[in-house]
Parts: C-alpha cells; structure tokens; sequence
C-alpha cells in the first residue's frame, strides 16, 4: 500500500494539509491533491476557517490550459457535502468532472460522514477510501476526538528535572529546560485551540500563556480554572490577543463583572467538593469549539487529570540537572498507597531537544 500511487499522493496531500496546522481552528487541517495522466495538476490547502476549503483551492491552482477532468483528487478528509460557511466541495468536485476521489478517511461527523461519499458515487465518480487513514487521523486528533466523544483531545506539557523535579521548594522553576526546549513549546501551543491552567499557576508566575516567535498563528484561547474567582485584575494575560477565559464555580457575581470589565469572559460550571467537575470544563471546551487543549499547569491540577484519565498525551521535558529532594514533584495524586495503585503510561516517543530530552507518552487503557 505504502508504495503504490495512491500512498504516494496520498502522502502529498498529507504534507499540503500540515501547512494549516496553526491556522484552521476549529476546522480540521485538510489537503488536497489533483493528479491527471500520473501528474500532478493541483494542490491547495485548507488555510483559515471561513476561507476555502482544500479542495477548492486545488481546483483554483490547475492551470489555464488544463482542466481537472478526468483527473483524479486526492484529500486527506471526506469532501463536504453540505453547505457552511463556505459551498459543498463534492459540488465543486463533481462539477469539475473528476473521474475519482481518493480519500484517506470518512468525516468523523457522525451527522454527515458517509455523506459526502455517497454524493460523489452518485454523481458517477469512484472512490477509494482508507489511504494513509492513519497519518490523516494524526492531523487532526482534536477534531476526530470533539466530533466523536464531545471533548477535546488533552496533551499536557510538563517540564522536569532528571530527579523529576519541576520546580525548588521556593517555586522558582525559571528555567529548567534550555531555549531549544522552550521554543517547542511554543511549536505545541500555536498547534492548541487552548491553553488550560489553575489558578495556583497564575498567582505564581502570572503567565501570558500565548504563542511567540511563529508567525501566521491564531492564538489560543486562554483558559484558566478558578473555582473561587481569585484571579487578580491586573493578570497579564487580560490585555493580550485573543480570548481569556475564566471557569469557575463561585456565583460572586461583584467579581465576576469586575474581571469582565478587564477583558475576561467568566463563565460557571458545575463543581464537585470545591473543584471544578472536569467532565463539565471538557464539555464545555467541546461547546466552544475547542479541538486541541494544552495543559500548562502544576502538580494538583495534572494529578487531578491524571487521577481521572483525561489526558490523552503527555510531553514530558527532562533537563540534565538535579533538584533535590525538597523541590517540588510532577503531580499531587492522593490514594496511592500499594503499587497496584500506580500510574502507568506508554513510552511513545523519545527524542533530544537541545541538551534536554522529550517524553511523549499517553495513558495505558
């Protein structure tokens, strides 16, 4: 399968469609690619919500003097068939006269997939569906998880010492990883709908939590959990691009207008024992169209996560230094007493970041 022609375009329209992945939210990152007589005629991208979509914008790069007829169309997602913010692809494909569509996986939308397809077929076109379906599913896990499970794929990014130590006793923490390190992070970020932190976090650092040094990005919203509304007025974060947002689970509705009157939104969730319900805080992100979640926080918040299953990947960086045993540790997770208790997670990934080492790993199931 992989060396076959349809693996190899396949595989373009796959690198065609990474070129959107800081800039289509809450869209899916898709590409495209038109292939007549064993040649490429056009390619496109889907760029920016509301913009074209991959398709499209393959058909509107064919030269003048051809035309896509007969050609075959290579996209990483099942053409749309349904009208939006922009006309259904499946119309435009077949009014090109596309011989046929090669699809690396249906539309996780349970309310449309299949539909497009079936639109294609009935206009007379073949399809051949499931090329790459894996390295298309990896585009786009937030969507694939929002479409499918009503919550956005979680990845949490932690930084540690070789001790596991993510900060002194003091809280000092700046900085354990190198540059090299810090400038991934920003990588992971811009590809995030959001970034998710407690408020403990905030009162320590007064983080931006946006995305700096990459251009063409479309910066995450800001999500702060803060069950008793304890976030200063004067937070960085207030004045920047974009959205903030605060969750909380206090009714204080003095300091709920004094931190929208700086530029917060705050919105009221369910709690659970003085916490916020995390099942409520990832129900709501999937409401706001919210695809991919970075965590950025401490040792309570990533142990309650943990404790609950709801991170779906974790980026671990470990810097060559020591810490000692008085700094501060990964997570705060009660009730482990016996190692039947313990956590386990997949070892995925390892790769060197400048002096530092990369962890990516997820839960065991």
């Amino acid at each position: 399968m992989t060396d076959s022609p349809d693996a190899f375009f396949m595989a373009r329209a796959i690198e065609l469609a990474k070129k959107g992945r800081y800039t289509t939210d809450p869209n899916p990152r898709v590409g495209c690619v038109l292939v007549k007589d064993g040649v490429i005629i056009g390619e496109g991208w889907h760029v920016r919500a509301g913009f074209e979509h991959a398709e499209i914008n393959a058909l509107k790069s064919v030269p003048h003097d051809q035309n896509a007829a007969g050609a075959t169309a290579y996209v990483t997602l099942e053409p749309c068939s349904h009208q939006g913010k922009t006309p259904p692809c499946c119309d435009a494909l077949i009014k090109a006269k596309v011989a046929r569509v090669v699809v690396a996986m249906q539309d996780p939308n349970r309310l449309v997939s299949g539909q497009g397809l079936q639109k294609l077929l009935a206009a007379g076109i073949e399809i051949t569906c499931g090329v790459l379906e894996q390295d298309a599913q990896a585009l786009n896990p937030g969507f694939i998880k929002r479409m499918t499970q009503n919550r956005p794929f979680v990845r949490s990014k932690l930084a540690m010492s070789l001790d596991g130590r993510t900060a002194l006793a003091s809280g000092e923490s700046k900085w354990i990883t190198s540059t090299q390190a810090r400038a991934d992070v920003q990588r992971l970020r811009a590809q995030s709908s959001a970034i998710l932190t407690g408020i403990n976090t905030v009162l320590a650092d007064d983080p931006q939590m946006n995305v700096r040094g990459i251009d063409e990005v479309l910066q995450p919203i800001r999500v702060v959990l803060d069950s008793q509304l304890k976030m200063p007025l004067t937070a960085k974060m207030a004045d920047l691009e974009g959205r903030s947002l605060i969750l909380t689970g206090s009714n204080d509705l003095d300091k709920r207008q004094a931190l929208q009157a700086v530029g917060f939104e705050v919105y009221q969730l369910d709690s659970k024992e003085d916490r916020l319900d995390l099942s409520a805080v990832m129900a709501f992100l999937a409401e706001q169209e919210v695809n991919e979640v970075l965590v950025e926080a401490g040792s309570l918040l990533n142990g309650a996560l943990m404790a609950g299953d709801w991170v779906d990947e974790w980026i671990v960086y470990m810097a060559p230094c020591v810490l000692g045993d008085q700094s501060r540790g990964l997570f705060s997770i009660p009730g482990l007493h016996t190692m039947a208790d313990k956590k386990n997670l997949s070892l995925r990934e390892v790769r060197q970041v400048g002096p530092d080492l990369k962890l990516t790993l997820s839960s065991e199931s």
